[in-house]
């Protein structure tokens, strides 16, 4: 699974062209963060294209990046081309229900992105998840001496009164729009983008302020600080979540081959930690780290790749 002051670019759906301009989510995020720009490619106005070549949409999140790189190495191991398109989450689901792009391995549902799914879910084939026990919700630094949500109205000075936030369009956003009006928290969310989140808390945790962010779990922040969840009483934020896999219809028929490996895809968070971090060391990016995954992992990976070679 990361979400005012945006430092995006919009990305648009041209639906009367049934096409899909795909750009950054994230403009100023750095590379470590950002998706593999060089594995990124507009979308054009035919149909997802099948025999060979796979269009991947997806959050320019870390937690989607790093799945997304990881399933494209895959991919490009059996022969496929692959195309990995970042767009926004409602794009996202727009892309696939509409035939524009192939399959996103990021779906976080049943929560965080219900209001996508509930609109595109009856043009779509969700093969389950590929990951499970995902969670989202408020991150402070371990420092901070509160342990709720609800505690935050009475200190919320000591948080600039504001919640540093992710993407706009994010599901998750939109629930922690919910958790302000239902715990009557007067902060304000602040929308930015993953790597602008990060950057706020770690200058936070660098000089001992106080901060609390939208924060979810897989995230290689989790590794590089101390940090903590607020408890959420009101379960705005719900249970534990998966992040599922999703395909256009009839691209099992399609391509047989390439939809065999993306229902056999499946994962740990463990798994998706260690990309994340290689991605985030010096002179590596989404995509690098991903292949070495893969060439380290042949054993798992070839567990997924084998059920395309026997639809083949």
């Amino acid at each position: 699974m990361i979400r005012t002051m945006s430092l995006r670019n919009t990305c648009v759906l041209a639906v009367s062209a049934l096409a899909l301009a795909a750009c950054s989510n994230n403009g100023g995020q750095s590379g470590k963060d950002a998706g593999a720009s060089s594995a990124s490619t507009a979308m054009t106005a035919k149909p997802a294209a099948s025999g060979g070549h796979v269009k991947l949409a997806y959050v320019e999140w870390s937690s989607c990046t790093a799945a997304t790189n990881v399933v494209k190495a895959a991919l490009e191991k059996k022969g496929y081309t692959v195309d990995a398109v970042s767009v926004s989450g409602a794009a996202m689901y727009s892309a696939i229900a509409n035939g524009d792009a192939d399959a996103t391995v990021c779906a976080w549902l049943p929560t965080t992105q219900a209001n996508y799914y509930a609109k595109t879910k009856d043009r779509l084939d969700n093969l389950g998840p590929n990951m499970q026990g995902t969670k989202l919700g408020l991150v402070v630094p371990d420092y901070v001496s509160i342990d709720s949500i609800e505690q935050l109205k009475a200190n919320a000075d000591k948080f600039d009164d504001r919640i540093v936030g992710i993407d706009p369009g994010a599901g998750e956003m939109d629930l922690t729009e919910k958790v302000i009006k239902q715990y009557g928290l007067p902060l304000k969310l602040v929308s930015g983008s993953g790597a602008t989140m990060t950057a706020a808390l770690k200058n936070a945790i660098d000089n001992k302020k106080w901060i609390v962010v939208t924060g979810w779990t897989p995230h290689w922040m989790w590794a590089r600080w101390k940090l903590k969840y607020l408890a959420d009483p009101k379960n705005i934020y719900g249970d534990s979540e998966n992040i599922d896999t999703l395909v256009r219809k009839g691209f099992k028929q399609a391509d047989p081959g390439a939809y065999a490996v993306l229902d056999a895809f499946h994962w740990t968070a463990g798994d998706m930690q260690q990309v994340m971090a290689a991605a985030r060391e010096p002179g590596s990016d989404p995509a690098s780290a991903a292949k070495k995954w893969v060439a380290a992992n042949s054993d798992k990976v070839d567990a997924w790749t084998g059920k395309a070679a026997a639809q083949q």
